[in-house]
C-alpha cells in the first residue's frame, strides 16, 4: 500500500487496526488471554519487545507480575509515590535496611523516607540485582557501538528517561535501578560475579503500597558478557488487589519490615487514606 501522499499514509495506518504484535500493549487489558486473577480485575497487560520499555501509574494494593518468557529478558525497575515523585526507590536503602542485597520473595523495596513501594510477593527465579543498575549509553557505545533509544542496542537509562519524560519526570530524577530476572552475587572479595538468567518462564509478583508510577527498561544486564546485544520480550501484567495489612506474615517478617509498614501507614492515614 503507497504511503507517499497524505491519504495513502491513512489508508495504511487504518488497514493496522486489529492487528496484533508479539510485543505490545493489550486494550483493554481485560482482553488479556487466561488472566492470572479474577474477571475484570486486570489493568494491566503488555508484553515488551527485547530492548523497548513501557510505564503506568498503577494504584495501591495493585499486583505486578514480571515475567521472562524466554529466558533473556531483564527487568530494570524504578517506582515513584504517585504526584509525590521525590519520594522514589532507593536501591541503597532497600539493601542496608533490610541487611541483604539478595531479592527474594518476602522482600521490600524501599524509598529513603523509610516507607514501602512494593513487597516482592512471589519469585520463581531468584536471580536478581540491587547493585549495579542499568546501562548506559557510553557503555552501551563502547560495547555494542551505539546505545541510544532509537538503535539496536538502545541503552537502559536512555529508554528510562523516555519513560521518566512521559510521567512529568526528568533526567535527573533517574535514581538506580534494581533489575530481575539476571542475577549478580557479591564474591569474598567485593567483585561482582554475574550469574546470568534463571531461564525462560521466571516471573516475580509485586504488591504495590502506595501510589505508583512504574517505569521499566527491557534491556540486558550491563554485566552480561555476551558479545551481542541479547534481550527477549517481557511479560508485564497488574491486576487490582489490597495492599499488605496488619496481621499479614510480611507484615510482622521481621522488625525491618515491620517499621516500614508502620511508616507507610502512619503517612498515608495523616493524608486521609486507610
Amino acid at each position: 500500500m503507497a504511503t507517499a501522499t497524505t491519504y495513502g499514509a491513512r489508508d495504511h495506518a487504518r488497514a493496522q487496526d486489529g492487528v496484533r504484535a508479539e510485543a505490545m500493549p493489550v486494550v483493554p487489558a481485560t482482553e488479556w488471554p487466561a488472566p492470572p486473577c479474577e474477571a475484570g480485575h486486570l489493568v494491566w497487560a503488555e508484553t515488551v519487545a527485547g530492548g523497548n520499555y513501557t510505564h503506568r501509574v498503577i494504584a495501591r494494593g495493585t499486583e505486578l507480575r514480571l515475567t521472562d518468557l524466554r529466558g533473556d529478558a531483564c527487568a530494570h525497575l524504578l517506582l515513584y509515590v504517585d504526584g509525590r515523585p521525590w519520594e522514589r526507590l532507593n536501591a541503597a536503602d532497600t539493601v542496608k535496611v533490610q541487611w541483604n542485597a539478595y531479592l527474594r520473595a518476602g522482600r521490600l523495596l524501599l524509598s529513603d523516607q523509610g516507607r514501602v513501594l512494593a513487597t516482592l510477593i512471589e519469585d520463581t527465579g531468584g536471580r536478581h540485582d540491587t547493585l549495579c543498575g542499568t546501562s548506559t549509553l557510553v557503555r552501551n557505545t563502547h560495547r555494542y557501538g551505539d546505545g541510544t533509544s532509537q538503535s539496536a542496542s538502545p541503552a537502559g537509562r536512555e529508554l528510562l528517561t523516555l519513560a521518566a519524560l512521559k510521567n512529568g519526570l526528568e533526567p535527573r530524577d533517574l535514581p538506580p535501578s534494581v533489575s530481575f530476572f539476571q542475577g549478580v552475587e557479591v564474591r569474598d572479595d567485593g567483585t561482582l560475579d554475574f550469574t546470568g538468567s534463571a531461564g525462560p518462564a521466571a516471573s516475580v509478583t509485586l504488591r504495590a503500597e502506595q501510589d505508583l508510577t512504574v517505569l521499566i527498561a527491557n534491556v540486558p544486564h550491563p554485566l552480561d558478557p555476551r558479545p551481542a546485544y541479547t534481550s527477549t520480550p517481557l511479560e508485564v501484567l497488574a491486576w487490582r488487589a489490597a495492599p499488605t495489612a496488619p496481621g499479614d506474615p510480611l507484615w510482622d517478617a521481621t522488625p525491618e519490615s515491620r517499621r516500614a509498614y508502620a511508616n507507610t501507614a502512619d503517612f498515608l492515614a495523616a493524608r486521609g487514606q486507610s
